[in-house]
């Protein structure tokens, strides 16, 4: 059993369990099972009205009937069918009370005329009359494609993605990207607009659209990640409630695209990189660097995970990261880290997708190889790069690596500067800190009358 569908197990069981309980658990119940079952819904009530908007709002209408039947009926035996039915049912309504309902009724076939009301149990079929997983899974991979579709602005995606996929609320998404909910809320409504202004059809692309849109579904859980595991702005360094909402829906992508190397890739990066959570903060939040963390920390079974996964990547961008990652999970100790491995592989990544930021990371694994001059030697070169103007993390490896040559007081010079640039408060923070450490030792090594 996955992690997916055990969650899911859980959720059934809970809400099974409380159909003799009180209204107040009933609702605990329906929304769990909202929670888990709403992309499907969502997916499977878009190939019926083609239009995602249109869909949701008819998703929460069978929450709605949900919340009101149920404390009086109890909770059915299979409540995510009994979900799927009555918005399915209340699409099918909808598509009648249109002007063009003959051609769309023509459009999602006779059988329609087939769904079982709802109350039927585990007798509840999909709209196409098929009693499987299969229908109900190349919706929600239709779903994905049309949420993270290149026509949205990457802001629109990532908002999109997490409140039809993620089954986040217009609030939680504000709180965790640190945006005002009016915000997310407009670019939800904007993004929904766009896709019907720009009649994007409801289907997986095939051919050589696929590869463009496959590398927008993969960068919109990448950055939802990414955003969980370092977050940019704020006090906290960690959101792992982030970082679980990406995993989760890579892997979901991986179970519906088992054949795409470069979606393995990523999932094994993001079960590594999950791996580590929780060695990457102490007791009070604070951050704790990699030479600090405490390997006994790291989740084994998710790296096992990303092992597995790793051993069905490509040679993407993403597949190198992992093995970037695995690297650092196959080390006991930091000292055994094989760091000029992890060069190599920074410089294939620089073949692959060019970056200033990669050629910063390729720079501090050359100086843990080479030695600290060889990585100040490629961190200067990058002094002068626009797109790392603003970027607090290129004083705060060059600062580390003068701390490293024993040029403290430049160091410091640099931790300051870092600390300047930094959003984050905890990041922050760690430079001030590290600035303040770098003075006393270069006051200590001048002596007492500053020679």
């Amino acid at each position: 059993m996955t992690a997916e569908s055990t969650e899911e197990h859980t959720a059934r069981s809970t809400a099974q369990g409380t159909s003799g309980g009180t209204a107040g658990s009933t609702a605990e119940a329906v929304e769990a099972v909202f929670r888990i079952e709403s992309a499907r819904i969502i997916a499977g009530v878009t190939r019926i009205v083609r239009d995602v908007g249109i869909a949701e709002e008819l998703a929460q209408d069978a929450l709605v009937a949900a919340l009101e039947r149920w404390p009086r009926a109890g909770v059915p035996d299979n409540p995510g069918a009994w979900l799927m039915a009555t918005a399915k049912h209340r699409a099918i309504d909808l598509v009648r009370r249109q002007e063009t309902y003959a051609r769309k009724l023509a459009e999602v076939g006779r059988s329609l005329e087939d769904v079982p009301p709802p109350g039927a149990g585990d007798a509840v079929e999909d709209a196409d009359g098929f009693d499987g997983i299969d229908g109900i899974d190349d919706d929600l991979l239709r779903l994905i494609f049309t949420a993270c579709h290149p026509v949205l602005s990457t802001e629109a995606r990532v908002a999109l993605t997490l409140r039809l996929l993620g089954g986040l609320t217009t609030a939680e998404i504000a709180r965790a990207f640190l945006v005002g909910e009016a915000t997310v809320a407009q670019r939800i409504v904007r993004a929904k607009r766009t896709l019907a202004k720009a009649a994007v059809p409801f289907e997986v692309p095939y051919g050589a659209d696929r590869a463009g849109r496959v590398a927008s579904v993969l960068e919109v859980i990448y950055l939802v990640f990414n955003e969980g595991y370092s977050a940019t702005a704020g006090d906290d360094l960690v959101r792992p409630a982030l970082c679980e909402d990406a995993l989760r829906l890579a892997r979901v992508l991986a179970g519906l695209m088992p054949r795409e190397p470069e979606v393995h890739g990523l999932v094994s990066l993001l079960e590594f990189q999950s791996s580590r959570i929780a060695a990457r903060t102490g007791p009070d939040g604070e951050p704790v660097l990699l030479a600090d963390q405490n390997r006994a920390h790291w989740n084994r079974p998710l790296m096992r995970r990303g092992a597995e996964a790793l051993l069905r990547a490509g040679r993407g961008p993403y597949s190198v990261q992992a093995a970037i990652a695995a690297c650092h999970a196959r080390a006991l100790r930091y000292e055994d880290t094989d760091w000029a491995a992890i060069a190599a592989l920074y410089g294939r990544l620089m073949a692959l997708t060019p970056s200033p930021v990669v050629e910063l990371n390729r720079a501090v694994a050359v100086s843990m190889a080479e030695g600290p001059e060889a990585g100040l030697r490629v961190v200067d070169v990058l002094a002068g790069e626009p797109a790392l103007k603003d970027y607090h993390l290129l004083p705060s490896v060059r600062g580390d690596l003068l701390e490293r040559l024993g040029r403290r007081g430049e160091a410091r010079a640099q931790f300051a500067l870092a600390a300047s640039l930094a959003r984050n408060g905890r990041e922050r923070q760690l430079l001030l800190e590290r600035a303040e450490r770098a003075e006393r030792t270069a006051r200590a090594a001048a002596g007492p009358d500053g020679s």
